[in-house]
């Protein structure tokens, strides 16, 4: 503050009192009472500078303590100056806007955060030099799945070593250039992301990525692809074998007596194995999308699988095998009749196909641990380990030529799966090269009724 500021104040009520002194008639005591008046300012001053600075540091005190967050409500002062009650209402009504517009960021962070955590899609942001700066909860289930190291702080080559990805990010940090690619991540997790990457516009510099997990999608056109041709395959050979005959009768075989009929039944055996593809592939397709309406009841399994076995014994006998059953007259399963008697039938049949002659097929069922339990037994030909996870694949075939040989869609056994899943079923397979297969199928047991009581 000037000087002047200051002695002017302290001078001028001197001043006049020596002056007024001196024209009433006192000039003797003029100074003398200008120097009391003086000093009487003086301490006035010194005074209302004590107090004007007590309250001013009672207000630093105040402001710093909102500054940190701790400051509370002050008890209003009657001596408080008027000057210093106004600037400190104007810091509480400062404080209070910016209270309000902080609680309103915080509030508007908190949901961004939520609504990035909540997306099945992987998001992250970089700065401008491509260094992840932030990212939700997805993107680490994507690229972290064990748990592992921090995200944030990396670059895209140390959490993905992929040149095509760090070239991504590269152009949308510094060129502002979108790119969209998908690669397939190796390891323990293998994973197919769909990625796209850009800029993240406006004024602000770095780079936004959102990765997108395809790999389940990838799965599915791959068994789309693998069904597609494995029917275009079951479909060719039958086709190619009806029309090769036909055009051999039409080109004048048919006139031949010994020829024409040993063709027309070829052509009749391919129709029908034809005819049998197609229903398979319809029930497979109506299980599959859940088209098929199954009426749960009580089934008796030992009547299923005697209704079964009467259906492939002409087939067993004309090969000079042995059919047993083994089914107790009281098992009762919770399932579709229908459904289970086709289970057992396809089972029953590829026993019945795949074992030699002179075999036997045994079957048997009986309770454990709360469920029905039917195991299909056979002394054929056996299948090798590296083929038992698959067998219950649609078309999958463990000797392709030899099954074709036997006849059969190779769809069989997805039905039956497909039907046991239906009636909160399973079914497991056992087998053994050149000894044998044993086909186990699991069933939830029928609770008994109970007796009327009088």
């Amino acid at each position: 503050m000037p000087l002047r500021y200051t002695l002017l104040p302290l001078l001028l009520p001197a001043t006049l009192v020596g002056v007024l002194v001196a024209v009433l008639g006192t000039p003797g005591n003029a100074v003398a009472i200008a120097l009391v008046t003086l000093a009487g300012s003086l301490m006035a001053l010194g005074l209302s500078r004590g107090a004007l600075q007590r309250q001013l540091d009672s207000l630093t005190r105040n402001t710093r303590g909102l500054a940190e967050g701790a400051g509370g409500v002050p008890r209003p002062d009657p001596d408080q100056l008027e000057e210093v009650a106004s600037l400190e209402g104007a810091i509480d009504s400062l404080h209070a806007r910016m209270s309000a517009r902080s609680a309103e960021l915080t509030q508007e962070s908190r949901t961004l955060a939520a609504v990035l955590d909540s997306m099945a899609e992987g998001i992250w942001v970089t700065d401008a030099e491509g260094t992840v700066v932030r990212h939700n909860d997805a993107l680490h289930q994507m690229l972290r799945p064990g748990g592992g190291g921090p995200i944030v702080g990396q670059r895209p080559l140390a959490l993905i070593r992929d040149d095509q990805l760090h070239d991504a990010v590269m152009r949308a940090c510094h060129e502002g250039a979108s790119s969209h690619l998908e690669l397939a991540l190796e390891g323990l997790f293998p994973r197919t992301l769909a990625i796209r990457v850009t800029p993240v516009g406006g004024d602000l510099p770095g780079s936004a990525a959102v990765f997108h997990d395809v790999t389940e999608l990838r799965r599915l056109e791959k068994v789309r692809k693998d069904f597609v041709a494995n029917v275009s395959h079951e479909l060719r050979t039958p086709i190619t074998a009806i029309r090769g005959y036909a055009e051999t009768l039409q080109g004048g075989a048919l006139a031949d007596a010994q020829v024409a009929p040993r063709m027309v039944e070829i052509i009749h055996r391919q129709s029908e194995r034809l005819s049998e593809l197609v229903e398979d592939l319809l029930e497979l397709s109506r299980l599959e999308s859940r088209e098929v309406s199954l009426k749960l009841t009580d089934v008796s399994l030992a009547e299923a699988a005697a209704r079964a076995a009467d259906t492939v014994r002409p087939k067993a006998e004309g090969k000079g095998q042995t059919i047993s059953l083994q089914v107790p007259a009281g098992l009762r399963a919770v399932g579709d009749s229908r459904a289970v008697e086709q289970v057992l039938l396809n089972l029953l049949d590829n026993a019945v196909k795949y074992t030699p002659a002179g075999g036997r097929v045994d079957v048997d069922g009986a309770c454990e641990d709360g469920r029905c339990v039917v195991r299909v037994r056979d002394t054929g030909l056996g299948i090798e380990p590296r083929h038992l996870s698959r067998i219950f694949e649609r078309f999958y075939r463990v000797d392709k030529g030899r099954s074709r040989d036997m006849g059969g869609t190779g769809l069989g056994l997805s039905i039956v799966k497909h039907l046991l899943q239906a009636m909160h079923g399973e079914v497991k397979v056992e087998s053994q090269p050149n000894v044998g297969s044993t086909f186990t199928i699991f069933l939830p047991q029928a609770v008994p009724a109970r007796s009327a009581t009088g």
